[in-house]
């Protein structure tokens, strides 16, 4: 059941009826999950007037500075995510028992905290089973932590009142995976920012290049991901720049905003290929929106992707962005876009191929995808958090 939000983002909301209270690892606006909850953390508590308690290891000052806003910080020792999870857990649930007796609304995500009543899931790990690489010690934690995962997420998404996911893929991922009945099950799909992912224009295009150092118009293609991710295919990408960058008419390059430990031996294997002036590797960035202003599309090979945020960002900025068809957002594309969904994460000769016909098509491809991204900025955060706040107290009090 596909949710639209009913409260404009401009006119002024009611506001809220109880305290809330979000556990999560991080709220910051940078991207992905984090993202998502600061984006409700901010409404609930800037437009609804809320008492807002945030669980988790990390806030963001912008967040902290509202009224409202309650800091409970979680420790993550040694900076493990692994050693943070269990205090999360332990932390959400004695902050959620003790002010849901004050009529408190309680949002967790997937496995992250075994409370039951609103679960926004971004990640089913049942639906997705990793390849396992490096040795035997590797694969042991890697398993463990899989086995850990799927027992939270049954554990906490199972039993939940009110689930919100980010997709109709996700979903059918909570439904046919995890036996939650479909009628407790809504699809809200993910929100964005219009003032910072808007349409490009050709003052603030130079302005990025320059501060990229790109002196030139290539055509350029971004990759927005984690390199370590074996889900955000990556590697499909490079076999396919590979194939393409053997001609010597190619003439785009390749900027990858991602870091990790493997970013060093991506490093070295395009130095090996020869792919040097073909492929830039930026490392992390904090301002993405002024790269994309740079670039011309955007691959996403992804193998399993609950929605695709950089995806979605890169469309509201007037981009083309090649993603894989089974991932969340591609369920926003209409059917004359279907030429930029692939078929398949793994095959780099048919995503070399759709890369050299946007290549051969850039003004035509762009004024494609105009109206989608006008229709994605149109879809803010304020509304995606409104409709949450809307079905939750639709439900009533726990």
């Amino acid at each position: 059941m596909a949710t639209t939000a009913t409260t404009p983002a401009t006119t002024p909301a009611p506001p809220a009826r109880g305290p809330w209270v979000i556990v999560t690892g991080d709220f910051t606006p940078l991207g992905g999950m984090d993202r998502c909850n600061h984006a409700l953390a901010c409404y609930l508590a800037r437009r609804r007037g809320a008492e807002v308690h945030l669980v988790t290891h990390r806030a963001w000052p912008d967040l902290l500075a509202l009224p409202g806003v309650h800091l409970h910080q979680v420790p993550r020792p040694f900076g493990r995510h692994m050693l943070g999870y269990p205090l999360l857990d332990h932390a959400g649930r004695h902050w959620a028992r003790r002010l849901s007796k004050g009529g408190a609304r309680v949002v967790v995500n997937g496995g992250n905290c075994r409370w039951h009543d609103i679960n926004w899931v971004h990640y089913v790990h049942a639906a997705w089973t990793r390849r396992q690489d490096g040795g035997p010690a590797r694969r042991l934690k890697a398993a463990l932590l899989r086995r850990y995962d799927e027992a939270a997420e049954r554990a906490s998404i199972g039993r939940s009142r009110l689930v919100v996911a980010n997709s109709e893929r996700t979903r059918r991922d909570v439904i046919e995976h995890l036996g939650v009945p479909p009628e407790r099950v809504h699809t809200v799909y993910l929100g964005t920012d219009p003032a910072r992912f808007g349409p490009i224009g050709p003052a603030e295009r130079a302005r990025s290049r320059a501060k990229l150092g790109w002196d030139d118009d290539r055509p350029t293609v971004a990759f927005v991901g984690a390199l370590a991710d074996v889900r955000k295919g990556f590697d499909t990408l490079f076999e396919a720049w590979r194939r393409l960058a053997s001609a010597s008419s190619w003439d785009a390059r390749l900027a990858v905003v991602g870091a990790g430990g493997s970013l060093p031996y991506w490093k070295a294997k395009a130095a090996d290929a020869g792919l040097g002036g073909s492929i830039e590797f930026l490392g992390f960035r904090d301002d993405v929106p002024e790269v994309l202003a740079a670039c011309d599309a955007l691959a996403s090979p992804v193998r399993y992707e609950p929605f695709g945020l950089n995806v979605q960002e890169a469309l509201c900025r007037g981009l083309p962005a090649l993603v894989t068809a089974t991932a969340g957002v591609a369920e926003r594309y209409p059917a004359e876009l279907a030429g930029l969904l692939l078929p398949d994460p793994d095959d780099a000769a048919d995503l070399a191929d759709r890369l050299r016909d946007w290549r051969g098509r850039l003004e035509g491809y762009r004024a494609a995808v105009a109206p989608l991204g006008a229709a994605l900025r149109g879809w803010d955060w304020d509304r995606c958090a409104a409709a949450i706040v809307d079905l939750a107290e639709a439900q009533g009090a726990p």
